[in-house]
């Protein structure tokens, strides 16, 4: 792939990735809560686990579509599957990051009666 292709889908899938992980509206609230902080934490938590979902998902086609039209070539085929194996393991780290978050959230919510 070009540096030019590779250029308009990162830029395509980062426009996309804005538009899912910042859906909502932020307006100012009047009490400064306790509440307020953590959603707004939870908030910026789930936006960067959306985003980095996304872009995982990006280099999975990457990875697949070279992948699939290496035609035999070793370079290709090996660069190929790193491609695959680390957006998988970066997948898997951002999943396990955001269930830790939510573990953690939790238990300081119930622990700080919130």
């Amino acid at each position: 792939m070009g540096k030019l292709n590779k250029l308009t889908l990162a830029s395509t899938l980062l426009a996309f990735g804005c538009l899912i992980a910042f859906p909502d509206s932020a307006f100012a609230q009047g009490s400064g809560d306790v509440g307020q902080v953590e959603n707004f934490i939870r908030n910026v938590i789930q936006a960067i686990a959306g985003l980095a979902g996304l872009i995982a998902t990006g280099f999975f086609v990457v990875g697949g579509f070279g992948y699939i039209t290496s035609s035999g070539n070793p370079e290709v085929l090996d660069r190929s599957k790193r491609t695959l194996f680390y957006s998988g393991l970066g997948l898997a780290i951002t999943v396990g990051a955001f269930v830790l978050s939510s573990i953690v959230g939790g238990i300081a919510s119930s622990a700080f009666g919130g």
